[in-house]
C-alpha cells in the first residue's frame, strides 16, 4: 500500500473528514497553493531531517522556513541535515515534495511548529506531488498529539 492509500486509510478509520484534490504536478509550496486555490499560509510542509543519527519530521507553514539553528538547539543535536532525495524515499516511499505531514504512517518523530495550529485548515500534499488533502488543523492536532515548538523564520 502506497503513502496516499495509508494515509486515506488512517484518516477514515479515525473518522477524520477531509477534502481531496487532484492537480497538475507541484514543485514548491507556491506552486501547490496556487493549484489548491488556496492561501500558502495554510500549506503544511513536511519537511524530513538527519538529527545526528535520527530522523524525524518537523512540519510547518508553507509560507515559513525551517530555522536551523534554532531546531539544532531545540533538539540538542551536533549535526542537523535534511533527508536526501534517496534516503526521503526510502523512509516514505514519496518523492521529496510529495510527503505528507503524517510522521506516524512512516514512524518517525514529528515536530509542528507553532505557526500550524494558527491555522484552522490545513493543506498538503498527500503522497504524491499531484494529490492533495485539506482537513482542520484541530482534527490533525487531536489525532497526532505533536510536539509544538517554535523553528520557522
Amino acid at each position: 500500500m502506497g503513502a496516499f492509500e495509508k494515509l486515506k486509510s488512517f484518516l477514515e478509520d479515525n473518522k477524520v473528514v477531509y477534502e481531496y484534490k487532484e492537480h497538475e504536478e507541484v514543485r514548491t509550496s507556491e506552486e501547490a497553493a496556487k493549484a489548491r486555490g488556496e492561501d500558502i499560509k495554510i500549506g503544511a510542509k513536511a519537511m524530513i531531517l538527519k538529527a545526528d543519527d535520527k530522523f524525524i519530521m518537523l512540519v510547518l507553514s508553507a509560507a515559513k522556513k525551517i530555522d536551523s539553528k534554532r531546531v539544532k538547539q531545540m533538539l540538542g543535536v551536533e549535526s542537523l541535515r535534511f533527508a536526501t532525495p534517496d534516503e526521503v524515499t526510502n523512509l516514505t516511499g514519496c518523492i521529496p515534495g510529495g510527503v505528507p505531514p503524517f510522521a506516524n504512517v512512516f514512524g518517525l518523530d514529528l515536530i509542528v511548529d507553532r505557526t500550524i495550529p494558527l491555522n484552522e485548515f490545513m493543506a498538503f500534499n498527500a503522497g504524491e506531488r499531484t494529490k492533495s488533502l485539506k482537513l482542520k488543523t484541530k482534527d490533525y492536532l487531536s489525532l497526532l498529539k505533536p510536539r509544538v515548538e517554535d523553528f520557522s523564520i
